[in-house]
């Protein structure tokens, strides 16, 4: 994807989960974050995405940014994180892809294209927790299995293998060895991931023949199940392999 695919997604995905939330009501709960309300849920992408902001203004070698606190109530709250997405994006659009930036990962470019992505996937993966409260007791089943394009998808699901759980494993290393594929068959894309213990996972873009546990289905439904919300991928083989692949 490019960059302003990114910038797009941002957008639809933002306005998307803010329709579910305000249409669930702030104090229901997030099946799929169990300790949190809406409110709750809210307040936490209303913080990402200032930091994001904040992020962009800083100095790429400099301290990690500070994060805000977001007013507690509901109408205030709203309307502090409209601004937000709104001024991220502009902020996005008027620097471009290469403009400096501050970044949490020190293996990757510190520009403005790096938090396109991370917030194109932050806020679909909530919006996918958005949707699943505003479906509340009628529960997974009401929301729909296909909500995310396979180009997005298949993305977020290379930046998760890639990126984020190899950052998040470098510093526990779980003691489990064996490899996975993830394979997300209308995307045509598949990746392997070798785990050994001690070691940092490592992750081809490719599908081994044969591979210890699989998780395999539409793109959306492995972007899903790689983020550990409900979904209608197929894992099978040593689930503690999978297991071990725990998001950030």
């Amino acid at each position: 994807m490019d960059f302003a695919s990114y910038l797009r997604q941002v957008e639809r995905q933002a306005g998307a989960l803010r329709a579910a939330v305000v249409a669930a009501g702030p104090d229901a709960t997030v099946p799929t974050c169990p300790e949190w309300t809406v409110r709750a849920l809210v307040r936490h992408i209303a913080r990402v995405h200032d930091w994001a902001l904040q992020a962009l203004r800083a100095d790429p070698a400099g301290e990690r940014p500070e994060r805000a606190r977001p007013p507690e109530d509901w109408a205030d709250l709203l309307a502090w994180w409209d601004h937000r997405v709104a001024t991220l994006l502009d902020t996005l659009k008027s620097g471009g892809p290469d403009a400096p930036a501050w970044v949490f990962h020190s293996g990757t470019a510190s520009t403005a294209a790096f938090w396109a992505r991370r917030q194109a996937h932050e806020t679909a993966i909530h919006r996918l927790d958005a949707e699943h409260a505003r479906a509340g007791s009628d529960g997974a089943a009401a929301v729909p299995s296909l909500v995310f394009e396979p180009e997005l998808a298949a993305d977020g699901i290379d930046e998760l293998l890639v990126l984020m759980i190899p950052r998040k494993l470098a510093r526990e290393r779980p003691d489990v060895e064996g490899t996975v594929l993830f394979h997300a068959a209308d995307a045509g894309r598949a990746w392997t991931v070798r785990l050994e213990p001690g070691r940092v996972p490592q992750v081809t873009a490719s599908a081994e023949v044969e591979s210890d546990a699989s998780v395999v289905g539409t793109a959306d439904a492995v972007y899903r199940a790689a983020w550990r919300r409900p979904s209608t991928a197929v894992t099978t083989g040593d689930r503690t392999l999978v297991d071990a692949l725990r998001t950030p």
